[in-house]
């Protein structure tokens, strides 16, 4: 396995609409978002994120749809 620079590693964060993204390891979050535990190269970050987060839509539209339709 390849050893990663600390510049090179990345972490996968969440908001509370639950949508997801990637962040330099080490750098101040922006508000509103924090890490899942998932961390690595930004490949590994973006093959995780496209593992987990199977409904784009926001965590607010999900629910208000949701509502809409009896589930």
């Amino acid at each position: 396995m390849e050893q990663q620079r600390g510049d090179d590693v990345h972490v996968v964060v969440i908001n509370s609409e639950e949508q997801y993204s990637i962040w330099p390891l080490g750098r101040e979050l922006p508000a509103g978002w924090r890490q899942t535990g998932k961390q690595g190269s930004k490949d590994a970050c973006r093959a995780h994120i496209d593992e987990v987060w199977t409904d784009m839509r926001p965590l607010t539209l999900r629910q208000e749809m949701a509502g809409k339709t009896g589930r």
